[in-house]
């Protein structure tokens, strides 16, 4: 699934393309997504200028003079910026025409992606409001140290949304190991030089893979079709029995909650 950074990577692939841009129509050839593409976006969009292209936890935020397009790209989706033209391959469900002959196209193999319309302010929606957070934002330190109070697993308390928006499964890995905590270790035992390491290690993972375009794991490709390559730099995440980078311990792999997680056990504690 696309996480933040590969959310945050199509945004700013986008921008120019879309802000200051008027959307001619819609075009749905499968309204079949998460949720059914509704008559009401469709109306509602055309004909209107872009005014702004935010990005919220995963979700994008298609600020229009009415209300704004919710957008996530689900499990396998994309949006690239093509000639209005182009022929559509099975898996393109949704252009949005503008009015300079190009269009921005969502792709969703799995069909899992979502194009809401929400007429109220974003942070009303229900796919929004009880979100946490952001990890590039404001004091990181001081909410993790808020957020730590739980005895569930750090990483378990990491990939929370209602805790800490963006933070996904690879992320959560790569960060906990960049900071020497063992994503086992209960978050009320971190102390406040942990938290301070901690969301030290988040930002850093983060810009890194947004400045690397993102993972691409499966389908993931960025506004420009091209994909991301932070995937080569992992130092645990899907590198079980391999050398650790810093240890050269073999990478330990086990589920937690569904989810794999790997960690390094003699640099993690």
């Amino acid at each position: 699934m696309p996480e933040l950074p590969e959310v945050e990577t199509t945004r700013r692939g986008l921008l120019p393309h879309v802000v200051g841009r008027q959307i001619r129509h819609i075009i749905v050839r499968n309204a079949r997504l998460r949720w059914t593409v509704s008559n009401e976006l469709i109306g509602a969009v055309r004909g209107q200028p872009v005014l702004s292209l935010e990005r919220r936890a995963k979700y994008l935020l298609l600020g229009l003079p009415e209300g704004s397009v919710i957008l996530h790209l689900g499990m396998s989706g994309s949006l690239r910026v093509i000639h209005a033209q182009e022929p559509a391959g099975v898996h393109d469900h949704v252009d949005f025409v503008l009015d300079n002959a190009t269009a921005i196209r969502l792709r969703d193999p799995r069909r899992f992606g979502a194009v809401l319309w929400h007429p109220d302010p974003p942070d009303t929606h229900p796919l929004l409001a009880g979100l946490g957070p952001e990890p590039l934002d404001g004091d990181l330190a001081g909410t993790l140290w808020q957020i730590s109070r739980s005895r569930a697993a750090i990483k378990t308390v990491l990939m929370d949304s209602r805790r800490i928006v963006g933070i996904g499964n690879i992320y959560a890995n790569e960060s906990l190991h960049h900071a020497g905590i063992s994503p086992w270790r209960q978050a009320s035992l971190l102390d406040r030089h942990d938290c301070e390491k901690l969301a030290a290690s988040i930002r850093t993972i983060l810009e890194n893979a947004i400045a690397a375009g993102g993972s691409s794991l499966r389908d993931f490709v960025g506004a420009d079709s091209k994909p991301g390559y932070f995937q080569q730099t992992y130092a645990v995440y899907g590198r079980t029995g391999l050398d650790c980078p810093v240890c050269h311990t073999p990478v330990s792999q086990q589920r937690m909650q569904q989810r794999s997680t790997f960690w390094c056990t003699k640099c993690q504690k």
